[in-house]
């Protein structure tokens, strides 16, 4: 009987975009028979949900930073591979790349998927540090997946020399409904929210996603549209901060981490992702998929993703400009409408989830026969019977 092929995911963010990406990939290849394995820490809900749907799971202590804990976390991640023994490894995001990598270092097929560049996140010495270390790791790496072009592009560009795939995000479309304006009030009714132009900002509390930006722009939505109200849905480093200031403006809510995502969507008349950078953000894509208007900054990871039919694109720190695009969603709900209805087409024909998880079966498959066909290389040619090195075959 053949050994069903066995693949582990190896992550140290276990909840938001990263986590959401990779349970797609995980249900489609237990649907297909595979055996799965995450290694995850127990925080979030990644571990938790793949133990639920028939993955293994191993617990692995990793952190966020790429500090002093990283030879620990490199140690009991090794020890956790040699335990489960796969076939493949996938590892999501800068942690997993940093650990898993330094681990393995190329004795099993290796994939590395970094869900946005570290070294966009960081400056100075950490930035050189951190690009020199991706171009060490490419030895490493048997195929790279960039959720996007431009994560692509942005990985060549810095001299990081890996085969590599474009696999872009994907969303439930099952999950994630097209809803009519008109169910906005039942929406906001099952929330608790008064029934006002209202819009939705959905990701990590993190300097990455702008929400502080977002923030910096509301005083003058407000001046325009004296009733709106923003909400902040998601939790993470900045929270506290973002509190902070939002208690000196008025209308705006933080809800915190939800499970409850898609009703938020529907709450809106417009959903806005303010990011600094993105491999390829998410949030637009399921307020695409849920029929609403998109206002977002016009970077890589989200240029790419939402067309201008479905919104608008403002240039990253531009408050003016921000503002300006989110009252005119609130003012001309109409057109909103609209543009949320070509939202929900685009990602159908471009961000099903389905084929994403489906392609992502390819690239392993790809990588385990260009690993067999360089071991059959290898491999030492049988002795021909009667002849010895350098012999004639006539035998004594």
């Amino acid at each position: 009987m053949r050994r069903r092929l066995h693949v582990a995911h190896v992550s140290e963010p276990a909840s938001e975009g990263v986590a959401v990406v990779q349970y797609s990939y995980i249900r489609e290849q237990l649907r297909r028979g595979w055996r799965v394995t995450v290694i995850c820490p127990t925080h979030g809900w990644l571990g938790y949900s793949a133990r639920a749907a028939g993955a293994e799971v191993r617990w692995w202590s990793a952190s966020r930073g790429p500090g002093r804990s990283v030879l620990a976390e490199t140690v009991e991640l090794r020890r956790i591979l040699a335990e489960v023994d796969p076939d493949v490894v996938h590892l999501h995001s800068a942690k997993a790349g940093l650990a898993g990598r330094l681990a393995v270092r190329g004795r099993r097929p290796t994939i590395f998927q970094p869900h946005a560049w570290s070294f966009l996140a960081v400056e100075g010495w950490v930035r050189r540090a951190s690009l020199r270390w991706e171009q060490l790791a490419a030895r490493w790496t048997h195929r790279l997946v960039c959720v996007g072009e431009a994560e692509r592009l942005a990985g060549e560009e810095a001299g990081i020399e890996v085969p590599t795939v474009v696999l872009p995000n994907g969303v439930d479309l099952r999950r994630l409904q097209l809803t009519e304006p008109h169910e906005r009030l039942a929406a906001r009714a099952g929330l608790g929210l008064r029934d006002l132009p209202t819009a939705v900002c959905v990701g990590r509390l993190a300097r990455q996603k702008g929400q502080d930006a977002l923030l910096d722009a509301w005083p003058s939505v407000r001046e325009r549209v004296p009733d709106a109200q923003l909400v902040l849905v998601g939790d993470g480093p900045e929270r506290s901060a973002l509190e902070r200031r939002a208690a000196d403006l008025d209308g705006v809510l933080l809800v915190g981490a939800r499970t409850d995502v898609p009703l938020w969507l529907a709450a809106a008349d417009v959903v806005v992702a303010p990011s600094r950078w993105e491999g390829m953000a998410l949030a637009p894509l399921e307020a695409m998929a849920c029929g609403r208007s998109v206002v977002a900054t016009a970077v890589p990871g989200i240029a790419e993703a939402v067309p201008a039919e479905a919104g608008q694109l403002v240039p990253s720190g531009d408050v003016a400009a921000l503002a300006d695009a989110v009252v005119y969603r609130l003012e001309a709900p109409q057109e909103a409408g609209e543009e949320g209805w070509a939202g929900r087409s685009h990602v159908e024909d471009h961000h099903d989830e389905l084929s994403s998880a489906r392609r992502v079966l390819d690239v392993y498959l790809a990588v385990l026969r260009e690993q067999r066909g360089r071991a059959a290389r290898r491999r030492p040619l049988p002795a021909v019977p009667g002849r010895g090195p350098g012999g004639s075959g006539t035998g004594s």
